[in-house]
């Protein structure tokens, strides 16, 4: 099954186009390298997905044409899921940021 396929059938990404721009921008990386939107997915396969300040790692259990809803989420399992810092997280605006201290 294809990358962009699979991303849209899973709901990990909402729409193809979607997933094959991402897959387009590097942001996706399967077992460990740069993936393209035509990349061949198998069972077993990882897949590190890119969300701007999320990182999301998941393991593909199963592959399936169409899946509603609740089967879904039952074609990956989520191995790590990490925020990363961005801009808006650094405190460099030299205000201290949180609660002022009287």
């Amino acid at each position: 099954m294809r990358l962009d396929r699979f991303l849209k059938v899973s709901r990990l990404i909402k729409r193809r186009t979607l997933a094959k721009e991402v897959c387009e921008q590097g942001r996706i990386l399967l077992n460990g390298r740069v993936a393209k939107p035509a990349a061949e997915l198998k069972v077993g396969d990882q897949l590190v997905i890119n969300f701007g300040t999320r990182r999301l790692t998941v393991e593909v259990l199963e592959l399936k044409e169409n899946a509603r809803a609740e089967e879904a989420a039952q074609m990956y399992r989520v191995v790590q899921q990490e925020r990363m810092a961005g801009p808006a997280d650094s405190d460099s605006s030299g205000f201290g940021g949180g609660v002022p201290e009287v």
